[in-house]
């Protein structure tokens, strides 16, 4: 039986009378992922990634710790590889390596020797699984549905590059999605043996398995006795407008495939309890809308009985574990900017006990066999994700990875705060706030405000390769970051209230809190900037024709125009539930809530940014809004990344994005001179 304790952490204040975060030491950071217990415990492997800032490029390497402690060893060393998963004797690691260009499957001894290829498709081949047998293998491979072997695909993909003509031509939606043109291909899952050769495709037909997604759990996994996959597929017609994914099952040796869900809906991360009498995952109850409550369901697969295990919490379930015995799940939540780990017996007794809270984001929850190890990813505002393992009975957490040890100890990187206003309807509005790491409490600081995108999302207690605070904080701005209306982890009416309403109650929110900030000692009024992207973007438009108390704005992949974003984006359900239909459908939500309805009252000089392979923000709103900016003479300046969609991920790319970004808030901030 499992013995667990509550783990408060408190973390230890960074070193002191050092400097703060710039991007080229922000690029010299290793970025830990992944973390894989191995199945007798005693070893642990993970995936880090980095960026060499000279040849543009990132690459990732796999490595192992043992979990007694020690100094991580690389075990690869060739090409970029990543996503380590073990055999069922530990013996081995099956990975995903791209070498020579090409994505495959690879297996490795433990120690990474004898690494041999096992996939060759013209495909490729990616998320690897191994079968509780150790004899196959599980991976996802983007063909053509009608193919019925790799020669098939292998002649169309030889084809389409021969075609001198690049022309597309679509009969449905969803013709593009994030950044790329939708093409024939469809993901399946495919089974092969360890030893390589023919391979069997499980999920054959019309449609992606696994369904899309941005992070999380896989969207697919083997059940113990490995006789059934589960698997997550959007099974609609009309993919564009549905968030309905299901989860399906189907045997490895064959026959029609089911469908054991029924929520209207998205399901998503299917996790079997290693005892196989349970299958675990996240799932949403509301058609159309991808920012409904993530609510953790269980199934028994004897009975087919369905059990929500967190149907009276009001906040979103983030990831799933299964204690060894099968007797506890552990969950992530995410709370207030935070995200701890809580444990709820499956007999249904005791209710739920949070076992690691405190302010920072965990994650990465995995078991030794005999369930008295546990470890777990965490970060913070002010330290990079890194791993952890901590015994019963309470005893101190052990950091199993230092990644970045040696360059974090030159750093001072202040921890945030937090600051709260009261926003609209009297609602209780958090932010997290970062003061440079040389702040002095008798000074005045310009102010930095920063709006998150989604809507549907938050500013949290982690660490980020993008938008990083501390980089800001560095430059020398005090950083807000308000959670207004809309946010998650506030609870579901919370975000619930941005619907419809984008320029309304999360504006006020936003408003008082500038006055909220306004108030204290250290703020200078007459030197705010305010930066966002995405719907941050959309929030930094509307705030071009609302309110001029900021010096300079930073729109970044930006909403301008609602009408013509209707139009132009992808997933078409967005704007279906955000604004109760098409503009067609109501027109005067969409005129009501555009920025670009406001033109005659921008003033503030505003940065534009956006990628020019962003389809979700598809960059013609980015170009309406400098094109306005401009005729009404405001000071502005577009800065386009042909290379780059609705995210700037290209370490060089990034740099010259953070060199703007910081020039322009600088520039339209900078203190008056004191006068002669």
């Amino acid at each position: 039986m499992l013995r667990f304790w509550l783990i408060c952490l408190s973390l230890a204040a960074p070193l002191v009378a050092a400097p703060g975060l710039d991007i080229e030491t922000l690029m010299r950071l290793r970025r830990v992922s992944d973390p894989q217990l191995s199945p007798d415990g005693k070893t642990l492997a993970f995936a880090v990634q980095s960026v060499d800032l000279t040849a543009n490029k990132k690459t990732t390497q796999i490595y192992t710790v043992p979990l007694s402690g020690g100094r991580p060893q690389a075990i690869t060393n060739t090409g970029s590889n990543d996503r380590p998963r073990w055999s069922p004797d530990s013996k081995q690691i099956a990975f995903v390596s791209v070498r020579d260009g090409a994505s495959q499957v690879w297996l490795m001894n433990a120690d990474g020797t004898n690494s041999k290829q096992i996939t060759k498709l013209a495909t490729e081949a990616s998320g690897v699984l191994f079968f509780p047998d150790g004899k196959r293998l599980l991976f996802v491979s983007e063909v053509y549905p009608d193919c019925a072997d790799q020669a098939c695909n292998a002649r169309i993909l030889k084809e389409e590059a021969d075609n001198k003509s690049k022309a597309r031509t679509y009969t449905s939606l969803l013709y593009r999605h994030w950044n790329q043109w939708s093409s024939k291909r469809r993901s399946h899952l495919f089974m092969t043996s360890i030893d390589g050769g023919e391979v069997k495709d499980l999920t054959p037909g019309k449609f992606d398995v696994p369904t899309f997604s941005l992070g999380g759990q896989d969207g697919y996994s083997i059940s113990p006795d490995g006789k059934e996959v589960c698997y997550v597929m959007n099974g609609e017609n009309d993919q564009a407008t549905s968030t309905n994914s299901d989860l399906w099952t189907v045997s490895p040796d064959g026959g029609e495939p089911q469908k054991i869900t029924v929520t209207a809906g998205a399901d998503v991360g299917p996790v079997y309890s290693p005892d196989g009498q349970w299958l675990a995952w996240r799932g949403q109850k509301t058609a159309g809308y991808e920012s409904d409550r993530w609510r953790l369901f269980v199934i028994k697969r004897a009975t087919g009985s369905v059990r929500d295990w967190t149907e009276s919490l009001d906040r979103s379930v983030q990831s799933i574990y299964w204690s060894p015995d099968s007797t506890r799940l552990f969950y992530t939540l995410e709370d207030r900017g935070r995200q701890g780990i809580q444990m709820v017996a499956i007999n249904g007794t005791g209710g739920a006990r949070s076992i690691v809270s405190g302010s920072a984001t965990y994650d990465d929850v995995q078991l030794t066999p005999d369930g008295k190890t546990m470890i777990y990813s965490m970060q913070t505002g002010a330290s990079p994700l890194e791993i952890f393992r901590v015994s019963s009975p309470a005893s101190k957490p052990e950091p199993l990875t230092r990644m970045n040890e040696e360059i974090l100890s030159g750093l001072k990187l202040p921890a945030f705060e937090d600051l709260n206003a009261t926003g609209a309807d009297g609602q209780k509005v958090h932010s997290f706030v970062l003061k440079p790491s040389n702040f002095d409490p008798k000074e005045k600081y310009p102010v930095l405000f920063l709006i998150h995108g989604g809507p549907q999302g938050a500013w949290h207690e982690s660490w980020s390769y993008r938008w990083n605070p501390q980089v800001f904080a560095a430059a020398g701005f005090v950083v807000v970051m308000p959670n207004p209306r809309g946010s998650t982890g506030y609870g579901q009416k919370f975000t619930d209230e941005i619907n419809n309403d984008w320029g309304g109650k999360v504006y006020e929110d936003i408003m008082n809190t500038v006055d909220t900030v306004t108030s204290q000692p250290w703020a200078d009024a007459d030197r705010y900037a305010a930066a966002g992207g995405s719907y941050g973007g959309y929030m930094v438009n509307w705030l071009l024709g609302h309110s001029t108390r900021f010096k300079a704005l930073v729109s970044h992949a930006g909403v301008y125009d609602l009408r013509s974003m209707a139009g132009e984006t992808e997933e078409v359900w967005f704007p279906m539930w955000e604004f109760k239909g098409m503009p067609w459908d109501n027109p005067e939500s969409y005129a009501k809530w555009s920025p670009s309805y406001f033109v005659n009252d921008f003033q503030t000089p505003t940065l534009v940014i956006h990628g020019e392979l962003d389809y979700r923000v598809p960059v013609g709103q980015g170009l309406q809004l400098f094109t306005a900016l401009q005729m009404k003479k405001v000071p502005s300046k577009l800065l386009l990344f042909p290379d780059e969609g609705h995210w700037i991920l290209k370490p060089q790319n990034s740099v010259v994005w953070h060199k703007n970004f910081l020039d322009w808030i600088t520039e339209w901030t900078r203190k008056p001179a004191a006068k002669p």
